[in-house]
């Protein structure tokens, strides 16, 4: 895929990603890894995730790459707010302090890409893909844990008498 294909794809998942993180949503425990996969996917593909002239060098910036990834979705997770309704079902939301994570992840994404560029390394799409799938991997994954206790409740009845539950399909 082309570089421009790459940064479009990132830019409407951010925007999709922060339109949707600042609406209340119900958590459910499956497919919350899907789109990561796919963008992970997407970034390893089509290689040059390192700059062959600068190998150690890119390298070091991928990896503090991935690292501002997993920080800023760990952040972004223990930021977001989750509460169970009456019926059971449990819910999140972001914060203010959510939104200062991804301004923070952001800024640090941005020097990185300039101390690259000042450096003559060339990093490709694939790194802020890969990234991002980084974040969007983690933070599902420190939701789920932390809305675990709510979740495997949901399903028994406030008087302890199991019911069945399945999730409507429009």
């Amino acid at each position: 895929m082309s570089a421009l294909f790459n940064v479009l794809i990132a830019i409407a998942v951010v925007a999709l990603i922060l339109v949707r993180q600042f609406k209340p949503q119900q958590l459910s425990g499956s497919r919350w890894w899907v789109v990561p996969a796919v963008l992970g996917f997407l970034a390893v593909k089509d290689g040059g995730l390192i700059d062959p002239h600068h190998h150690a060098a890119s390298v070091t910036l991928l990896g503090a790459e991935l690292v501002i990834g997993v920080l800023m979705g760990v952040g972004w997770a223990w930021t977001t707010k989750i509460w169970t309704e009456s019926d059971g079902t449990v819910w999140s939301r972001g914060t203010k302090a959510t939104a200062g994570v991804w301004v923070a992840g952001i800024v640090l994404r941005v020097g990185l890409a300039g101390l690259g560029a000042v450096a003559g390394i060339h990093m490709g799409t694939g790194a802020v893909l890969l990234a991002l799938a980084a974040s969007l991997l983690v933070r599902g994954g420190v939701l789920m844990w932390r809305a675990r206790p709510a979740l495997t409740s949901y399903g028994v009845a406030a008087e302890g008498s199991p019911r069945q539950v399945w999730k409507d399909r429009v």
